[in-house]
């Protein structure tokens, strides 16, 4: 198996333009979990877009004084900020060999807005992980986390030895707020509102988007992406 991935790692490269590789899925589907063994697989940079945010504001750069304008007054950051904060990362060295974004497009308006920026001298990979969302409520339902050490179980699939307490140093578990079955099928509806048109406008172009079935195992989702990229299917 290694000697294959290693075969299909060569051949991932031969395209004469980077690639954006773009992840789409529902808040639990594993974006967060295949971005970074994307990136270390590719050898390109994983970009997310909640992370650029944070460190624009934390190092006060000018579109993160303008991101923080607007949020101090509660309001949503306007396309151009978060336009201007993403096309100024994709310029540095490090993705020059082309990036994957994680958290981005929200909108069809930012959707089109890269695809302009990016159409001559990008190639485009979408990947749209889907699951069922009642195995999706299930899966996140059930997590605890630690709150001394940040170890995580699950009530079903990996539940500690002694209940409500954590196996590596005994800590309190607990259920983020936003992880009941109440708030994650808020969290999913507007996920629904706010992604289908883009996985219908990305649908439409040929090529562009490949459906990734996220229900099975870290390592059978990378691979299904790997295989996508490397023979040319998406």
């Amino acid at each position: 198996m290694a000697s294959i991935l290693l075969r299909l790692k060569l051949d991932s490269g031969s395209t004469d333009k980077p690639r954006i590789v773009i992840l789409l899925g529902a808040p639990g589907s594993g974006k967060g979990t295949q971005a970074p063994l994307l990136s270390n697989f590719l050898k390109m940079p994983h970009i997310s877009t909640g992370d650029l945010f944070r460190e624009n504001i934390r190092n006060m750069s000018p579109v993160g004084k303008q991101a923080r304008e607007f949020m101090d007054q509660g309001l949503l950051v306007p396309d151009e900020v978060v336009l201007a904060m993403l096309f100024s990362r994709l310029g540095e060295a490090d993705c020059k060999g082309g990036a994957i974004l994680d958290g981005f497009p929200r909108t069809l308006a930012q959707a089109e807005a890269l695809d302009r920026e990016i159409a001559a001298t990008h190639e485009l990979s979408v990947f749209y992980l889907a699951i069922d969302f009642d195995l999706l409520i299930e899966r996140i339902s059930g997590r605890l986390s630690c709150k001394q050490c940040g170890r995580s179980f699950h009530k079903k699939t990996s539940p500690p030895m002694k209940e409500g307490h954590c196996d590596s140093c005994g800590g309190l578990l607990f259920q983020r707020e936003d992880d009941t079955k109440e708030m994650l099928s808020k969290r999913l509806a507007v996920y629904s509102e706010q992604t289908k048109p883009l996985i219908d406008y990305y649908r439409k172009r040929r090529g562009i988007l490949k459906e990734i079935q996220a229900d099975g195992s870290k390592e059978e989702i990378l691979q299904a992406m790997i295989l996508s990229l490397c023979c040319g299917k998406v």
